[in-house]
C-alpha cells in the first residue's frame, strides 16, 4: 500500500496499558476467597472470554457465565464458578493499570498529525476506568467497545464502525495492537494496515506471524517513525 496513513486506531489492553495485578494472582486469590481448590487456569478464561462478550451485560455477568461453564467442565457445580467470579470481581481493581513503555508519548505525538480512535474488546465501564486511570480518556475522537456496541474483534464490524465515525478510508488507516488473532486479523479483515506490537518479545520467537501484520514493532516508541 502506498497511500499515506491519515488515521490511527489503537487496542487498549496489553497495547497501551496492562494490569498491575497479575491475573494469575487474582484468580488464585479468588479461589482461596471462595473456599475451593483451583479449578482452571487463567488461560482457560482468556481463551473463552470473547465467546461471552456479545451475550453478557457487563464484565461481571460475562465472568460469572464463563466461570460457571469452566467449573462445570471441571465436574463442579456451576454455582461454584459463579462464587469464584464474584470473588475475582471483588479483588480485581480496574484502575490498577500502568501505561506500557512509550504509550503516552506515542499517542501525544500522533494526535497532532492523525485522527485517532480506540477499538477495544471489553465492557464500556471497565475500559473507561482504565482510560481514566492512565490519563487517556480524552485522547481519542471515537472509542468502540467491541463485543458490546458491535461484534467482538476480530470481526471487522468494530473497525468499520470506528472508521465511519472518523470519516476514514481503511487504506489510509492503521490499527495498532498486541494480538495477532484479534488485532492484526480484525484490522486486515477491515482493509486497514496492521501494526503488531507483541507483548513479551513474542516477535522474536514468531518467525512467520499469521495473520501477517504490515509492521512489527518491539515497542510503541517506534510507532511515529514507522508510520511516516
Amino acid at each position: 500500500m502506498s497511500d499515506a496513513i491519515e488515521t490511527v486506531c489503537f487496542d487498549l489492553d496489553d497495547t497501551l496499558c496492562t494490569y498491575t495485578q497479575r491475573s494469575e494472582d487474582v484468580l488464585e486469590a479468588a479461589f482461596a476467597r471462595a473456599g475451593v481448590e483451583p479449578l482452571f487456569p487463567i488461560g482457560a478464561y482468556h481463551d473463552r472470554y470473547r465467546n461471552y462478550l456479545e451475550e453478557s451485560d457487563g464484565i461481571g455477568a460475562l465472568r460469572r457465565a464463563c466461570f460457571a461453564d469452566l467449573a462445570a467442565d471441571s465436574g463442579r457445580d456451576p454455582e461454584t464458578g459463579r462464587a469464584v467470579a464474584d470473588a475475582f470481581a471483588s479483588i480485581r481493581d480496574q484502575t490498577s493499570v500502568d501505561l506500557l513503555p512509550g504509550a503516552s508519548a506515542a499517542v501525544e505525538a500522533l494526535e497532532a498529525e492523525y485522527r485517532l480512535g480506540l477499538i477495544t474488546n471489553g465492557a464500556p465501564g471497565m475500559q473507561r476506568a482504565k482510560l481514566e486511570a492512565i490519563g487517556l480518556e480524552d485522547a481519542f475522537e471515537t472509542v468502540v467497545y467491541a463485543g458490546h456496541e458491535t461484534r467482538a474483534k476480530p470481526d471487522p464490524e468494530p473497525f468499520e464502525v470506528a472508521l465511519e465515525a472518523l470519516e476514514a478510508d481503511p487504506e489510509r488507516s492503521a490499527y495498532v495492537g498486541n494480538s495477532l488473532e484479534s488485532d492484526v486479523g480484525g484490522a486486515r479483515a477491515a482493509g486497514m494496515r496492521a501494526v503488531w506490537v507483541p507483548t513479551d518479545g513474542a516477535s522474536r520467537t514468531t518467525s512467520e506471524p499469521e495473520p501477517t501484520p504490515d509492521y512489527v514493532l518491539e515497542s510503541l516508541e517506534e510507532l511515529r517513525t514507522t508510520l511516516r
